[in-house]
C-alpha cells in the first residue's frame, strides 16, 4: 500500500515538475542544433533547424581604442585628490611603473582583485576646455547583443556621457542613450527611464539621469544601457515569453538592428564634479576612472550557425545549411539553386533552417508553407519543400491515414481508429493541383540534367 502510494507521489510530482518547466523558454529557446537526423518515408534522412551560437563575453574579442590617444594617466607621471576630499591626494598615476599605471587594458580584466585595477583619464587640467574622451569597441563582426552593457567607474560616474552603436564597422554612429545629471541642460531633451518605454517606443532614443549622480551616491559605480528591460516589453517582467520576443525579432528588421552591433562607442563629456561648481583651485580631483565594462552577445549568423570562433584576431561563425561567409551571408557556390535567405526563428520551437539548396536538382517545388498548403493532421513543414508527418498518417500533405493500408482499414475493428471523414473538396483541389504541377516539373528534370 505504502509503495503503491509513493509511486502515485512520485508520478503527481513528476506531473507537477513537467507542467511548470513548460513556463521556461531555456527548455526549448536556444536555439542551438543546426541539424539531427530523423526517419521518414524516406529513410534516414536530415532534419534542418534554425541555430545561434550561444551568448559569451564578447569583451575578449574587442579591440578598443582611446580618443585622443594620449588621453591615459602617467606620461608624464601626476598626483590625484579624492573628489570628495580635495586634501587627499595620494593618488599617483605613471606609466613606466607597473604597479602605478592604468591602460585601457585594465577596463577588460578579472574583476575581484584588490586593489581594484582600472583605466584612468588624465585630469581636467584644461579646464574649462572640455574634457572629452572617446572610448571605442570594436569587433570587426556583426554582434547581437543578449544582456545588459554595464560600465563600471571607479570614480564618480560622469555628468554627461553619450553611448553610440555602429552598424558599419564605425563608418557611421548613432546614439543608443543619453546620460546626464541635468538632460534638459545637456541635451535639451526630457529625462525618461526604460520603464517609461512600451513595445511601440522601444526604439525611442532617450536621456536618462539614473546614472549620473555625483560624490553623494559614491557607492554607485555602475552605468547601464538595458537590454532586458527592453526585452521584457515583449517577453514578460521575468522574459518566460521568449517566443513573442522571438516571433518580433522575427517578423521586425528595425527591432533586431536595434541590438545588433558592429561597434560601440562610449563618449565621456564631463567628469563627476560632486558639486555646482568646479574647484579651479584643485582641478586634479576631476577625471575618469573605468574599472570594469561588460557586454553579453553572441556572433551574428544569420540562424545557420551554432558556434563562433576566434582564429587570428578575427571572430567568423562556423557555418551550416550549406551557407559561408564571415555571417553566414550568403550561400556556397555549388549551393545556390535557390536565392540565400536568413534562417527564421518561427515556428516555435525549431524555426525554419531556409538552407541553401545544391544548383543541381532540378526545379525547387514548394511543397508546402504555412499558409495556403498546410500539413494536415499535425504534420510540420520542413524548408517548404515536405511534410514530416506523425506516426498515423503519410502522403504528401499528411493526409492519407496510414490505417488504409493495414489489416482491417481505417474503420475496421483491428484498425484502433475511428472512422474518416472524408478531406473537403477545397482540401482536394489542392492537392490535384498540387500534383499536377509536381509532374510537369519532373518531365522538365531530363532536359536540365
Amino acid at each position: 500500500m505504502r509503495f503503491h502510494f509513493a509511486l502515485t507521489l512520485q508520478a503527481l510530482w513528476t506531473g507537477i515538475c513537467q507542467a511548470a518547466m513548460q513556463h521556461y523558454p531555456a527548455a526549448w529557446g536556444h536555439y542551438d542544433v543546426c541539424k539531427s537526423q530523423i526517419y521518414s518515408d524516406e529513410g534516414l534522412t536530415w532534419d534542418y533547424m534554425a541555430c545561434q551560437p550561444e551568448a559569451a563575453d564578447m569583451t575578449q574579442y574587442l579591440k578598443v581604442t582611446l580618443d585622443p590617444s594620449n588621453i591615459t594617466c602617467g606620461d608624464p607621471p601626476e598626483t590625484y585628490c579624492a573628489l570628495e576630499n580635495p586634501y587627499m591626494c595620494n593618488n599617483e598615476c605613471d606609466a613606466t611603473t607597473e604597479e602605478l599605471a592604468h591602460p585601457p587594458e585594465l577596463m577588460f580584466d578579472i574583476e575581484g582583485r584588490n586593489p581594484t585595477t582600472f583605466w584612468q583619464s588624465t585630469s581636467w587640467k584644461k579646464y574649462p576646455k572640455a574634457l572629452l574622451v572617446n572610448i571605442t569597441l570594436s569587433w570587426n563582426k556583426t554582434i547581437e547583443l543578449t544582456d545588459d552593457i554595464v560600465l563600471t567607474f571607479e570614480s564618480g560616474r560622469p555628468e554627461q556621457m553619450v553611448l553610440e552603436k555602429s552598424l558599419d564597422y564605425g563608418r557611421t554612429w548613432q546614439p543608443y542613450q543619453f546620460y546626464a545629471t541635468d538632460c534638459l541642460d545637456a541635451f535639451t531633451m526630457e529625462p525618461k527611464t526604460v520603464q517609461d518605454l512600451t513595445q511601440h517606443t522601444l526604439l525611442d532614443i532617450i536621456c536618462t539621469e539614473d546614472y549620473s549622480r555625483g560624490y553623494v551616491w559614491k557607492y554607485d559605480k555602475t552605468v547601464r544601457f538595458e537590454i532586458k528591460d527592453r526585452f521584457a516589453l515583449f517577453a514578460g517582467p521575468r522574459l518566460h515569453n521568449m517566443a513573442s520576443l522571438y516571433g518580433q525579432l522575427d517578423t521586425t528588421k528595425n527591432l533586431r538592428d536595434f541590438f545588433t552591433i558592429t561597434d560601440l562607442r562610449i563618449r565621456l563629456l564631463r567628469p563627476a564634479t560632486g558639486a555646482t561648481m568646479v574647484d579651479e583651485n584643485n582641478l586634479s580631483r576631476y577625471f575618469y576612472a573605468v574599472s570594469d565594462i561588460k557586454v553579453q552577445g553572441r556572433c551574428k549568423c544569420n540562424l545557420h550557425a551554432n558556434s563562433c570562433v576566434y582564429d587570428k584576431e578575427k571572430l567568423s561563425c562556423e557555418c551550416e545549411h550549406n551557407s559561408t561567409g564571415p555571417d553566414c551571408g550568403r550561400c556556397k557556390k555549388s549551393y545556390q539553386g535557390r536565392a540565400w535567405s536568413a534562417g527564421s526563428y518561427l515556428p516555435i520551437p525549431k524555426g525554419t533552417a531556409n538552407i541553401c539548396i545544391a544548383n543541381n536538382i532540378g526545379p525547387v517545388t514548394r511543397v508546402c508553407d504555412n499558409e495556403l498548403l498546410r500539413c494536415q493532421n499535425g504534420g510540420v513543414c520542413v524548408n517548404n519543400v515536405r511534410c514530416s508527418c506523425t506516426s498515423d498518417y503519410t502522403g504528401l500533405l499528411c493526409e492519407n491515414p496510414r490505417c488504409k493500408s493495414e489489416l482491417g482499414g481505417c474503420g475496421g475493428p483491428d484498425s484502433g481508429q475511428a472512422p474518416l471523414t472524408p478531406p473537403s473538396p477545397h482540401r482536394l483541389l489542392l492537392l490535384l493541383l498540387l500534383g499536377s504541377a509536381l509532374l510537369r516539373e519532373a518531365s522538365c528534370w531530363p532536359a536540365l540534367l
